[in-house]
């Protein structure tokens, strides 16, 4: 189930901002993204602690039929909240939970919403997630036809062992299948996700799953390390000795492996976890998580961040819907980033980016360790003597060490 969510200082009725997230030009100069959280699975994953919900979870007061309208009406309190500044909308990313489970009207919907209170950028990336067996040739036309121009399949495995450990309701083939007819319904942009280490998953599964997935053709495709959260019925089966945790070493081997293949058949890691075919591939509504933009979340649990506040919904969806039929923001709680924050955030983010992180953002202590890295093949020398600290192939396998080094 979903955890608790963090404590933070209470957030006004109406939702308003501090003066200085709204202050010029950080508003209006800084790329503006929405996130569009949809909290509704058929089933839960067994690996899942995702603010979602099936329907035996939900109880009263939640409905999924009108859920989109509930939106809308926070896409509103949006615009009221951000005031007239001209702010066209970069990226929209809807996720969950399974977006897909709305009928493709009430997705286009939300994003026409969004299209009307803010206006969307002439070559705005606009996204959603899907499980394969949530979606159609006549889906996948409706949101093509209403905006959306990139799609993200969530595949995880070719082999159907692991995809009952991980508890996934698709069989083999669809994702790729999936991959076609999106292509048929007219989208340039297809994503596949992929996760290694489940327990029972062997090299030559992981091999075969990233054959399928690059035989499939996406433009991208990312891939993440299995983490058995605590409080899910996975974590519960590990406990149990049910099945056996994968050590470091194992999912450091499945990355090196995933690296390998998706170089050689022509994609670039432009993220730790994420590969394109071309430039263009790229998802650029994570990119600008990555690099600090603002964005609202929009939904139960979603967050959001605005010129250094950043604040987060009541979780529940029943809660969420209530609060906005009072008028009132949806928002649990809130805090303001101080300079110190903010500088260490964008150490942890753009370190995992291709491009790095400037020099100039670490400490004395942080440059010291920067060299050390360097001299230990975990970041790039040439790069480093540039100004910017980027990390090796090897720095990107212990990518959370090496940050915690420079940001000493």
């Amino acid at each position: 189930m979903p955890g608790v969510l963090p404590d933070g200082e209470p957030v006004p009725a109406d939702g308003s901002l501090p003066p200085q997230a709204l202050a010029e030009p950080g508003l209006s100069g800084t790329p503006l993204a929405f996130y569009i959280h949809v909290p509704y699975c058929a089933t839960r994953c067994g690996y899942c602690d995702f603010n979602t919900y099936t329907a035996s979870e939900l109880g009263g007061g939640a409905s999924q039929a009108t859920y989109a309208e509930t939106a809308i009406e926070e896409v509103r309190l949006a615009r009221k909240v951000l005031g007239a500044a001209d702010l066209p909308v970069q990226t929209v990313f809807f996720g969950g939970g399974t977006p897909t489970m709305l009928p493709a009207r009430d997705l286009v919907a939300l994003l026409a919403a969004v299209r009307d209170e803010f206006g969307l950028a002439r070559d705005a990336e606009v996204t959603t997630e899907a499980n394969p067996e949530s979606v159609d040739p006549a889906y996948l036309a409706e949101l093509r036809a209403g905006g959306f121009t990139r799609i993200s399949f969530g595949m995880q495995s070719a082999r159907e062992h692991v995809l009952r450990v991980l508890e996934r309701r698709h069989t083999p083939g669809r994702p790729e299948a999936c991959v076609r007819e999106a292509r048929a319904a007219g989208f340039d942009h297809v994503n596949l996700d992929l996760i290694y280490g489940t327990p029972g998953e062997s090299d030559d599964d992981w091999r075969a799953s990233l054959d399928a997935a690059i035989g499939a053709g996406p433009d991208h495709v990312s891939a993440y390390s299995l983490i058995v959260e605590d409080g899910t019925r996975l974590a519960a089966r590990v406990r149990r000795g049910e099945l056996p945790m994968i050590d470091d070493d194992v999912h450091a081997d499945r990355y090196l492996i995933a690296d390998e293949a998706l170089s050689a058949a022509g994609y670039s890691w432009y993220e730790v976890s994420n590969w394109a075919a071309t430039p263009q591939g790229r998802s650029r509504h994570n990119l600008l998580y990555w690099t600090g933009a603002n964005w609202w979340g929009v939904g139960p649990g979603a967050h959001s961040h605005v010129g250094g506040t950043r604040w987060w919904n009541v979780k529940h969806p029943s809660a969420y819907s209530q609060r906005i039929a009072a008028g009132a923001s949806p928002a649990h709680a809130r805090e303001v980033l101080a300079a110190e924050d903010r500088r260490v955030e964008r150490i942890l983010l753009e370190l995992r980016l291709e491009s790095g992180c400037e020099i100039s953002l670490l400490r004395p202590a942080g440059h010291r360790a920067a060299i050390r890295a360097a001299a230990e093949g975990l970041l790039d020398a040439g790069s480093l003597a540039a100004g910017f600290a980027v990390l090796t192939r090897q720095g990107r396998l212990l990518a959370d060490a090496v940050v915690r080094d420079l940001v000493d």
